[in-house]
């Protein structure tokens, strides 16, 4: 565990509210079905955080500025990268905020029955505190202040998942069951599974690595702690978002429930523990919240500073300005008044249609004799590169299709 760092914000960027609500609703609508699927992202994001560190230490170089570098029109697949991943994190971070202030709000009242139900102006408030909260901490942080702050989020996220899930552990033939490929023949499990590798599979968590890895001051002695900090942190990945899915299968779908709205959700654990895990679970919910905004606001100047320079900069004005930029982006659902769950699986879906130009560009560069020389990737990382880009084109195309059943 003291070896993750980077790796950390790998779960911060993944394993956010968007995961647990992708994950809780998958699980109340279709048990453990869906586990194939997480476990997939999952090993697949190791292999593309191997990489991407491989590369990062070997080269000393950044993604976007190594594309923009070494690549024939290197320049406009870098900013192609740019946009599509700083499109596709801002939309997930207005359903972020709207889940999370939601999430907060419908707690409160479990706990203060008198508040009035599904209100406009005090979720609002909330969404806008959480975001001047997470500013305050961008403008006055560097590099160690915001790991830091991710282990304490992250920490307390999967310590509540985890705990929660043993409250209602579904059977362990179920969980077993869920690791043969199927996708449910019913409405809306195209969506929900390309949801999935949107939340999971993230491409800013192989982009930012190299920009990670270098704020460390990591370099090739560190081959070995790099590929320790890949591994435990799409490990944590699996362990964490399958916490959840396990809590919403064992606590909801055993008893023929499903979650529509954020109270369903706040009210996953209720049946079974009372009013207590229902806090936990809170806590959890809101943890993975923070967690994610916190390093979505930052994902715009991140990658424009990677391209320009190829150095983390957290101190610029630029990246003030963005991070602003961003959390006032954060308040387009809560404003519009959104269904919060709805809303938040639909955006994760933004994500999986840029992951294939991004694992096609850490293929060519870790392969490049010039540049990795003896340290170039092996048969079987390609291969598992090779196998993960095919993954993310079989989404894409189940993102397209679940995308048009939703807006009918």
């Amino acid at each position: 565990m003291l070896a993750v760092g980077p790796g950390i914000f790998a779960i911060g960027y993944t394993v956010g509210t968007g995961s647990v609500t992708s994950m809780a609703k998958a699980g109340s609508q279709f048990g453990m079905q869906l586990l194939w699927v997480l476990a997939l992202s999952c090993l697949f994001s190791w292999v593309l955080m191997e990489a991407a560190g491989r590369f990062a230490l070997v080269t000393g170089d950044t993604a976007v500025n190594g594309c923009r570098k070494h690549l024939p029109g290197g320049k406009a697949l870098a900013v192609l990268m740019v946009i599509g991943v700083v499109t596709g994190q801002w939309c997930c971070l207005s359903g972020l905020v709207g889940l999370s202030s939601n999430a907060l709000y419908e707690g409160l009242r479990l706990f203060i029955p008198s508040l009035t139900e599904n209100a406009y102006w005090p979720v609002l408030g909330i969404a806008a505190i959480l975001l001047a909260l997470m500013y305050a901490l961008l403008w006055h942080g560097g590099y160690s202040f915001f790991e830091k702050i991710l282990v304490f989020f992250v920490t307390i996220l999967g310590l509540s998942f985890i705990v929660s899930m043993f409250i209602v552990l579904p059977p362990v033939g179920e969980v077993a069951r869920g690791l043969v490929p199927r996708i449910p023949d019913v409405p809306g499990a195209t969506l929900m599974v390309a949801a999935f590798v949107g939340t999971t599979m993230a491409a800013p968590t192989f982009i930012v690595r190299p920009l990670l890895l270098k704020a460390k001051g990591w370099d090739r002695n560190d081959l070995k702690q790099q590929s320790v900090d890949a591994f435990f942190g799409a490990f944590l990945m699996f362990i964490v978002s399958g916490a959840v899915m396990a809590c919403a299968a064992g606590a909801l779908f055993s008893r023929g429930l499903e979650i529509n709205q954020v109270l369903d959700m706040v009210h996953t654990l209720e049946p079974v523990a009372g009013r207590y895990a229902v806090a936990l679970f809170l806590v959890g919910t809101l943890s993975a919240g923070l967690s994610s905004i916190f390093p979505i606001c930052m994902v715009a100047p991140l990658l424009i500073s990677d391209y320009r320079k190829g150095e983390f900069d957290s101190r610029s004005k630029l990246f003030r300005i963005l991070c602003a930029v961003a959390c006032l982006i954060g308040l387009t659902v809560p404003a519009l008044g959104a269904n919060p769950i709805a809303a938040q699986i639909a955006t994760q879906v933004s994500q999986v249609f840029i992951l294939p130009l991004v694992i096609a560009v850490f293929f060519v560069l870790a392969n490049k004799r010039e540049l990795m020389g003896e340290y170039r990737v092996g048969p079987l990382l390609n291969t598992g590169m090779a196998v993960a880009f095919a993954f993310s084109l079989v989404m894409s195309v189940l993102a397209v299709k679940g995308l048009v059943g939703f807006f009918q």
